[in-house]
């Protein structure tokens, strides 16, 4: 089978996305398939192409078995409603014209977010009329209107009668949770058109061990109690409440916690700018690491913070850090709601937090420095229920099912039994 995958973010990008959609196609390759990607030059977060990449018309490459195909978009920073907006568009209008001219493809897949990567396997679709798998990784425009970028107005009602054309369009729908699945649910889809794979961990690539201290020597926080947030510093995450809670133990007089926020996003000058005119020492920003160094700092930090704006929407998000973090046994401190509140609770995997309260925040600093052992759990669990291998086998089940191949066996068979009865009738 030829799996032709549309998403904005491949590695050598390390956000969950691109994470995502490489653990699945290389394991689709080993599986004995054929995987295209299109995506564009490396430039997420810093809208910088990456070195050794060029923004080019089209450039191909092999990436473990996946041939990526690299086409030319607007390349601009992560900030900025209107140029991510037109960055946005070039890609969907791009990624479309390269995927109609892809042959021998038996099911398309394409991902959101971004929406109008989404929008592009919808344009694909209509033109070539190929099988089109949606996957679903945020509820788009209304997350735009929750984190604050636009009112409604008309052309959020526009972009929502968009949305529900993209779904319409799609063959079949993948949520990465079953809060993504109601929303979808609320906007009309019927429930058989939709299939359920979340997020996951490669349990294989970071097994657990003791960290050094190397890395909390070298930035000063030896001896303290490290709360790390590792991921976008983005408008959804609502990292202002990091600073405050920063200033609350200043105002206190405490010296004995220190954040660090590692990754870069629309935010997160902002952030260092608000930091630094607080005069605040107990907040390390360290911008965009490597994948791999990723799982240095959630290792060496006395608890991980995960956290979204305190809105509904935000409730049906599962964010993909939380596996990683449980794997490496790290205690979480959960500033998001729902779903993903109750895996990590749960399974003794840290602790809830009140979304947008930095009292809260304090207070749950408070209750895993005096029992992390309590919270280092959920591994088995991990391994169990949310292991790479078995989630990219079920969507991989799901392509073939709705795959071109699968649909023309199902007509062949069909026609063969309907001729032989007709053969029978005439005998």
């Amino acid at each position: 089978m030829h799996i032709l995958f549309l998403t904005p973010n491949f590695p050598p990008e390390v956000n969950a996305g691109a994470t995502r959609q490489y653990e699945h196609c290389r394991r689709w390759v080993a599986a004995g398939h054929r995987v295209t990607v299109i995506t564009p030059a490396p430039n997420w977060p810093t809208g910088e192409v990456y070195a050794g990449y060029e923004n080019r018309w089209k450039s191909v490459e092999n990436l473990d078995g996946v041939r990526v195909v690299r086409v030319w978009t607007l390349v601009t920073a992560n900030q900025g409603f209107l140029l991510r907006t037109f960055s946005f568009v070039s890609y969907m209008l791009r990624a479309a014209l390269c995927a109609c001219f892809t042959r021998n493809v038996d099911v398309l897949v394409a991902t959101s977010p971004h929406f109008f990567a989404g929008l592009s396997g919808t344009l694909t679709r209509m033109i070539t009329r190929r099988p089109f798998v949606l996957e679903i990784r945020d509820i788009w425009p209304e997350s735009v209107v929750a984190v604050g970028a636009m009112r409604r107005s008309l052309v959020i009602r526009s972009l929502e009668w968009l949305e529900r054309q993209m779904y319409a369009s799609a063959t079949h729908i993948v949520a990465v949770g079953d809060g993504y699945r109601d929303k979808l649910l609320e906007r009309g889809v019927p429930r058989g058109k939709i299939s359920v794979v979340t997020n996951g961990v490669d349990v294989e690539s970071r097994p657990p061990g003791p960290a050094s201290e190397e890395l909390r020597q070298y930035w000063n926080s030896d001896g303290k109690f490290v709360c790390a947030y590792v991921g976008t510093v983005g408008m959804a995450h609502g990292l202002q409440v990091v600073v405050d809670a920063a200033t609350k133990l200043a105002a206190q007089g405490r010296d004995d916690v220190v954040f660090w926020i590692v990754g870069d996003g629309a935010e997160r000058a902002k952030l260092e700018e608000e930091a630094r005119r607080r005069g605040l020492t107990n907040i390390r920003f360290f911008g965009l690491v490597s994948k791999q160094d990723v799982a240095h700092y959630v290792a060496r930090a006395n608890a991980c913070l995960v956290h979204l704006r305190g809105t509904e929407l935000f409730g049906t998000v599962i964010p993909s850090k939380i596996f990683e973090i449980m794997e490496a046994q790290t205690p979480i401190i959960m500033g998001v709601q729902g779903e993903a509140c109750d895996i990590v609770v749960n399974n003794n995997a840290g602790v809830e937090m009140t979304p947008d309260s930095a009292d809260s925040l304090l207070n749950c600093i408070n209750v895993v420095a005096s029992a992390p052992e309590r919270y280092r759990c959920g591994r088995d669990f991990i391994v169990q229920f949310y292991n790479r291998d078995s989630l990219a086998h079920g969507m991989l089940e799901i392509l073939k099912k709705h795959g071109r191949r699968e649909e023309l066996i199902t007509d062949i068979v069909a026609n063969e039994d309907e001729a032989a009865a007709d053969f029978r009738r005439a005998a």
